[in-house]
């Protein structure tokens, strides 16, 4: 009978539709990313309105003089820490997930730790320490002479090299998931082929993970094509450069606003090619599989796994952390106080409840996506992720420009029917610091979750219906087990990125509201490098405690 229910269903309908009303709960389901679209569009609507705007002047300047450049190293920046970061989190993916060799479990964790670094802090130590005046160089010259050649650190290669590095975890992360969740039946049929492992792991382990390697990656380029601090502090011109630029300098905002809204754009179209290209592949597993048996490393194989584990984290983590420390000591007895408890909780605090309220939010994204495949339905759960590809500050005055509105309507309203003007109602006040959070990282917290969701087969979705379940029951009851490896992880990334956001925190933060990141931002601002350092570490430690809890449950 159930079978019977199921092919009864409309093509593209929804799996439950059967048993629910119009005005039950799918018609709520079926409204509800709209809902959701909406809020977090409407910054994005904000700036790409810009366009209404003419900015002839600027555009002209920019196209006779920048834009060409500005194109291409966008182009090229993204292309590099593209392959970069797939190349270095599969491959360690594979080797922490599937291979035994020294110091593995070790490196299984602490290979997350680059992610609690922001990458422009990575980029000034990097700078500090390997520019043509940093102590490297000038050791060098010392030791071999000053005809010694050393790659130009302030260049492309260098923001390259330091946002693959503070990247790769985001595909690290999703690719050891799938690899370790994924059954060793796949990989005995392929042998029994005549495969051998690499074979297997090419055409059957990689193309099964899929999914999982595509959301790491998307979430990386988007966090390179809206970064801005890596590629100031390298004075290396991209998208977001110009964005501050004319806005900052050439005081155009709607130039600036019409640049992101071009950002926006290239996320769209990569988000649409990316799930296009797998619209019609399913990645579930058989409940039969199970973890399959490491794979034992003997000899130089093993060692050359070690040293590879071990040069990524050294670059990553530990040589960034040990130079904050140094700089730390040296200013810790005048700078630490009393304030930095309040910036510590304040970023505690935001960073708690933008996860819980982003992942929330994405959870009922992916599954009413999955229910109604409709186009338009597709359409607005994708549109939702759009905002992690436009600049925290262009974001921040995108959510800016409607609540300003919004208070002032209130204001009118409040002086007309009161006979007092009241104060300001919406801005400064939290509620607008949460709204540019969820917009802007809405896509780290679904992709995770949109992973999660593959393993969920269309079979268990019509047994629920075939026992009378609705859609509410059968999120709570069948699928949020099956989900929690995926909502786990995309509670940590979005925390862990909310704690190393600055612009958004900066623009639309209540008075007195100071973060880490601001506290950061103060000091760099000044060049007050040292002192920097200090909340930076303060971030770093954060960000480790979850990142840490966040491997063990994927181990186990």
């Amino acid at each position: 009978m159930a079978g019977n229910a199921v092919s009864a269903a409309p093509p593209g309908g929804p799996i439950f539709g059967k048993r629910q009303s119009p005005a039950g709960s799918g018609g709520a389901w079926r409204f509800l990313p709209f809902v959701v679209a909406a809020v977090v569009l409407l910054p994005v609507a904000v700036v790409v309105s810009s366009f209404l705007t003419p900015a002839g002047d600027v555009w002209r300047h920019l196209v006779e003089t920048t834009l060409a450049d500005l194109v291409a190293n966008t182009f090229w920046l993204a292309l590099g820490v593209g392959l970069g970061t797939v190349v270095l989190g599969v491959s360690l993916a594979w080797l922490t997930a599937v291979c035994e060799f020294p110091g593995r479990r070790v490196f299984a964790w602490s290979l997350l730790l680059p992610l609690a670094i922001p990458a422009y802090v990575t980029g000034f130590v990097f700078i500090g320490l390997f520019d043509f005046t940093g102590p490297v160089q000038t050791q060098l010259r010392e030791w071999i002479g000053s005809g010694v050649w050393f790659p130009k650190v302030r260049g492309r290669l260098g923001v390259v090299l330091v946002m693959t590095l503070a990247l790769f975890p985001y595909v690290y992360l999703l690719a050891r998931n799938a690899f370790l969740t994924q059954g060793k039946r796949a990989l005995e049929a392929a042998q029994s082929l005549g495969l051998n492992r690499v074979q297997g792991f090419f055409r059957v382990a990689l193309p099964m993970a899929r999914p999982w390697i595509a959301g790491g990656l998307s979430l990386a380029l988007m966090e390179t094509l809206a970064d801005f601090g890596t590629v100031a502090v390298f004075n290396y011109d991209t998208f977001t450069t110009a964005i501050y630029k004319a806005w900052f300098a050439l005081f155009s905002l709607p130039a600036a606003a019409q640049l992101a809204s071009i950002l926006i754009l290239i996320a769209f179209a990569l988000l649409i090619a990316e799930q296009q290209s797998r619209s019609r592949m399913r990645y579930a597993e058989g409940r039969g599989g199970a973890r399959m048996d490491r794979i034992r490393l003997t000899g130089i194989r093993a060692w050359l796994a070690f040293a590879l584990c071990l040069g990524v984290l050294v670059l990553g983590f530990l040589l960034p952390v040990a130079q904050l420390l140094w700089w730390a000591l040296g200013v810790a007895a005048r700078d630490l106080d009393a304030r930095y408890f309040g910036f510590f909780w304040h970023s505690l605090l935001l960073s708690g409840i933008a996860a819980a309220v982003t992942v929330g939010l994405a959870l009922l994204l992916s599954y009413a996506g999955r229910h109604f495949p409709d186009p338009w339905t597709r359409f607005a759960v994708r549109a939702s992720t759009l905002g992690y590809a436009v600049p925290g500050a262009v974001l921040a005055v995108g959510i800016f420009i409607p609540i300003a509105w919004v208070d002032s309507w209130l204001v009118a309203a409040g002086e007309l029917l009161l006979g007092t003007k009241p104060g300001l109602v919406v801005q400064g006040t939290l509620l607008a610091m949460l709204v540019a959070y969820v917009a802007r990282f809405m896509a780290v917290g679904f992709n995770p979750i949109e992973s999660a969701m593959q393993r969920v087969t269309r079979s268990m979705d019509e047994a629920a219906r075939s026992l009378g379940l609705s859609l509410g029951h059968a999120l709570l009851r069948v699928h949020l087990p099956i989900l929690r490896g995926g909502l786990i992880t995309g509670a940590m990334l979005v925390f862990v990125d909310v704690m190393k956001e600055m612009p958004i925190t900066l623009m639309t933060r209540p008075f007195g509201w100071d973060t880490l990141a601001v506290r950061i931002f103060e000091m760099t601002s000044e060049g007050e490098w040292e002192r920097a350092a200090l909340p930076s570490i303060a971030v770093v430690m954060a960000g480790l405690v979850p990142l840490i809890l966040l491997t063990r449950h994927a181990e186990k």
